[in-house]
């Protein structure tokens, strides 16, 4: 089974093919120039570098959250398009479970952080025991510090922290030392994680419309936060 993946929840953004959980063409960029400018011509050139031809593909494997709220809608709108001629199944992946896949093969906890600001991230917890992966928490919003708390519990357990919040959080468990920092090359999602977890996906049958494939956001994005403060204050009045 084919997949084309879409990965554009931060600033990195890629794409990629697989054929089952074989790597047919993958690429990948991390500058400063807006999805809408490098996605589409990344995912042409997987396609044509690799000789696939777009009505071979089987699925759309998609990162639909949490990350960048432009990111994200940049990812799924293609995703839709890609979609629409042959109105291929759809597959909704969690960007921080993506992440996870990047260390399969390894023994560890995987804790996955993308940077929410205010001090909080996006997390979720992963245990990977060789290629088996094992979800140990729902995709959250929470506060540094309450995740701090929360990775006391596996002190006995090698820690890795990946994600483009890594940076950030790494210095409020500086003082472990069962946890480190992702090397570069393994740090941030890609479209092959997003292949990867898609391919479980559709072998299990979880695939979504076109119609239905939604970002997933974890919280309100600022404007709305805002305006929904301003309507609160207000009626308070």
């Amino acid at each position: 089974m084919k997949i084309l993946a879409i990965e554009s929840s931060a600033v990195s953004a890629s794409a990629a093919i697989t054929d089952g959980s074989k790597i047919i063409a993958s690429s990948y960029v991390n500058v400063k120039l807006p999805h809408s400018q490098t996605l589409m011509p990344m995912i042409r050139s997987a396609l044509d570098s690799s000789l696939t031809d777009i009505n071979s593909i089987d699925a759309i494997a998609v990162s639909c959250g949490p990350g960048s709220f432009t990111g994200i809608r940049i990812g799924i709108s293609a995703a839709k398009g890609l979609a629409v001629p042959k109105d291929l199944p759809c597959l909704a992946v969690s960007t921080l479970y993506c992440m996870a896949q990047n260390f399969a093969g390894s023994d560890c906890i995987v804790c996955a952080v993308m940077d929410a600001r205010c001090n909080q991230v996006y997390n979720a917890l992963f245990r990977i025991n060789g290629l088996a992966i094992e979800r140990l928490c729902d995709d959250r919003a929470l506060l540094c510090d309450d995740l701090v708390c929360e990775l006391q519990k596996y002190k006995d357990k090698n820690i890795v922290i990946c994600g483009d919040g890594a940076d950030m959080f790494i210095k409020y468990v500086s003082k472990f030392s069962n946890i480190k920092i992702a090397p570069e090359h393994l740090k941030y999602q890609n479209a092959v994680g997003v292949a990867l977890c898609g391919y479980e996906m559709l072998k299990s049958g979880k695939t979504v419309s076109k119609e239905e494939l939604l970002p997933v956001y974890l919280r309100l994005p600022q404007a709305e936060r805002e305006l929904k403060a301003k309507k609160q204050k207000l009626q308070e009045l």
